[in-house]
């Protein structure tokens, strides 16, 4: 189970994070998770690219590494970069010693104090030790849903337009499982928000 729209009480409980950023320019934050990787994330940056929009991606360590000539689109393209670890790990399975060296391993690779958590799971002390590196925990207003398999890619459009306010931050993600979905909604995702009056911002 998961919130789509994630709710004001969880926002307010973990008041360190950052869940959406306000502003008065109707900007919202075009993010993606789990990438770069081959063909999905090259499909994205040409409907970015078209659609004159820019995103920030938070990276896997060992997909950027894999697959360096993407990455560097990404920054040549004008878009920005997180951290998202270097294996994917999640925060609640992973001794903090294991977990903070796997996120310090990715900054070699990203140089970037923007940090997510694979699955927005991670704990106090792993917060404690990457705030004392400098980093920014990042994570979103809107879910997208895309990963989920028994979702159709009308609720994931659906999930995102409904949803979307000023200042807040959406998830895509640039993997396979989400491929199907992307290909269907994504530029149309795009196209109806600006219709509605939002620019699109980095974070």
């Amino acid at each position: 189970m998961y919130f789509v729209k994630t709710p004001l009480l969880l926002q307010r409980f973990f008041s360190g994070f950052v869940w959406e950023i306000k502003n008065d320019n109707k900007e919202v934050f075009l993010t993606f998770d789990d990438g770069p990787i081959s063909v999905v994330t090259e499909f994205i940056l040409d409907i970015l690219k078209r659609q004159q929009v820019k995103a920030t991606f938070f990276c896997v360590g060992e997909n950027v590494q894999k697959h360096q000539a993407i990455y560097n689109r990404i920054l040549q393209e004008g878009h920005q970069t997180g951290n998202h670890t270097f294996n994917h790990l999640n925060g609640w399975k992973t001794p903090l010693k294991k977990y903070t060296e796997n996120v310090l391993k990715t900054q070699n690779l990203v140089n970037s104090k923007l940090f997510r958590p694979p699955y927005g799971k991670i704990t106090s002390k792993q917060i404690k030790l990457l705030r004392q590196n400098g980093f920014k925990i990042v994570m979103w207003t809107v879910l997208s849903g895309d990963f989920d398999k028994n979702q159709s890619s009308e609720t994931c459009f659906n999930n995102v337009i409904n949803n979307t306010d000023t200042g807040s931050i959406l998830v895509f993600h640039d993997n396979l499982k989400s491929k199907d979905k992307l290909e269907l909604v994504l530029e149309k995702t795009i196209i109806v928000l600006k219709q509605k009056g939002f620019r699109f911002g980095l974070l």
